[in-house]
């Protein structure tokens, strides 16, 4: 997936859904955030507790995540507002 598919998710994140979630980058590093913000090139997140050097804050160029874990269970509903077609069956 390239960066602009992955900014396009970010800047298509719903008001509704919850901006919790794991970053995995292309390094294999995962990113647990509670809040991002974003430019057309670069994701900032934010982890609610320090990592192992004290960084609160990552920023992370959009062509270097691999992945995006979301820890919230999302309405199929916001996740059409994402872009994503399709329906997942009732849990």
């Amino acid at each position: 997936m390239g960066s602009e598919a992955w900014s396009d998710i970010f800047a298509k994140w719903p008001p509704g859904v919850p901006t919790r979630g794991v970053v995995i980058t292309r390094q294999g590093e995962q990113v647990p955030f509670v809040g991002f913000m974003r430019t057309d090139h670069f994701l900032l997140i934010q982890r609610a507790a320090p990592d192992t050097v004290g960084a609160r804050q990552v920023i992370v160029p959009f062509g270097e995540i691999a992945g995006l874990k979301l820890t919230e269970v999302v309405q199929q509903k916001s996740l059409r507002e994402m872009g994503f077609e399709g329906t997942l069956p009732k849990t």
